[in-house]
């Protein structure tokens, strides 16, 4: 349970951090909060030559309206948004997500752009802002990119990040007024959910469902065709491939989905 060696490098900006990464490629892995990376580490599953840590980086830790958007920087903490007077009017099923992770000495570490970033299928927020219909931007050499969260995750612990960029902010389109809900099934409050949902209008995002994140797209067309709720919830498991694992069989895990989902969309409704 002891890391590989490799060698520690502290960034103090965002330039910075870029230029530790363009001089050391594939062979450097960036850290923040740490939650990802170093049980990865500890395992040997990852042995990154350099760590680049970029937890000093004040300029991605930021909350901001610009105009119909919530712009969320990367380097946000789970306990910063949960508290976020911006989010909890434009983003509620941000804010509130984020408040269910883990424990507190992991919302205290943990980072969104972390999360995102390390695309488990398991964590609560990829599923969250890909319901939101959110956007990612990342920063390399060449510039700045906009990624939709849709075609952001890729496949298991898998984005289109390429190895010299770094995830810099989160743009979600404002929810003022909305309904939401977010429901998940935990074997003990801090374990990874075995099944989640995040409902926000119509959208309805599920956790642990598939390789990635997954959006519920039978449910959803079954609601703007005008098919009750409880109906539409019938259909949250179709075309996806839950895990087969010992605590939770695939079809265990679909049944979860379609009571969640019901859930959700009542909640979302009644809010």
């Amino acid at each position: 349970m002891i890391p590989a060696k490799f060698a520690y490098r502290r960034a103090a900006t965002v330039d910075e951090a870029l230029a530790l990464l363009a001089e050391h490629g594939d062979d450097a892995k960036l850290i923040a909060g740490g939650h990802s990376l170093l049980p990865l580490m500890k395992l040997r599953f990852a042995a990154p030559e350099v760590v680049v840590d970029i937890a000093p980086l004040t300029e991605l830790k930021f909350v901001r309206l610009d105009g119909d958007e919530v712009v969320i920087g990367a380097l946000s903490r789970y306990h910063d948004l949960q508290r976020d007077p911006v989010l909890a009017q434009h983003a509620p099923l941000l804010a509130h997500a984020a408040g269910t992770v883990g424990d507190p000495q992991v919302r205290h570490r943990g980072t969104i752009g972390g999360s995102l970033a390390h695309a488990d299928a398991a964590a609560d927020l990829p599923a969250v802002v890909l319901a939101t219909g959110g956007t990612l931007v990342a920063r390399g050499p060449s510039g700045e990119r906009r990624i939709p969260a849709r075609e952001f995750f890729l496949g298991p612990f898998t984005t289109p990040l390429e190895p010299d960029e770094l995830l810099t902010e989160i743009r979600l389109p404002s929810r003022a007024g909305l309904g939401w809900a977010f429901e998940k099934f935990t074997r003990r409050a801090i374990d990874w959910a075995i099944v989640g949902v995040a409902v926000t209008g119509h959208a309805v995002g599920l956790i642990n469902m598939g390789g990635t994140p997954l959006r519920a797209t039978a449910t959803e067309r079954a609601l703007a065709a005008g098919t009750p709720a409880a109906e539409a919830a019938l259909l949250a498991a179709e075309d996806t491939a839950p895990p087969d694992e010992p605590h939770a069989t695939p079809d265990y895990r679909r049944h979860l989905a379609r009571v969640l989902t019901a859930r959700a969309l009542a909640r979302a409704e009644a809010s």
